[in-house]
């Protein structure tokens, strides 16, 4: 769903030996806010329809920050412009972290 919404520079992270809160995250790099909320939209849509799923919270898109983040419980969604992925670096702050699957 993300890569289809011209998503780039994806990371799935598998963080269960670092942390409780989640099993993996997600993070993808977009263009610009309209594109993260595109995104969204269809990750919402998608889960609801397909699979009944609902986020236990989402942050980011009201504020314009540049990340936008959806939680799933065990999967965060992290959706970041590129200025914005590149100062949070959370590749850097999860290196311990198992790479499941990379897609530039």
């Amino acid at each position: 769903m993300v890569e289809e919404k011209q998503a780039s520079d994806i990371l799935l992270l598998d963080v269960r030996e670092q942390t409780s809160i989640a099993d993996y995250f997600v993070i993808a790099t977009v263009d610009n806010e309209r594109q993260a909320q595109a995104i969204e939209n269809d990750l919402l849509e998608q889960l609801k329809l397909k699979q009944n799923i609902r986020p236990l919270g989402i942050e980011g898109i009201e504020n314009r920050s540049g990340w936008t983040l959806l939680d799933y419980g065990d999967v965060i969604v992290h959706l970041f412009t590129e200025e914005t992925r590149n100062y949070y670096d959370l590749e850097e702050l999860w290196a311990k972290a198992n790479v499941v699957v990379k897609v530039l």
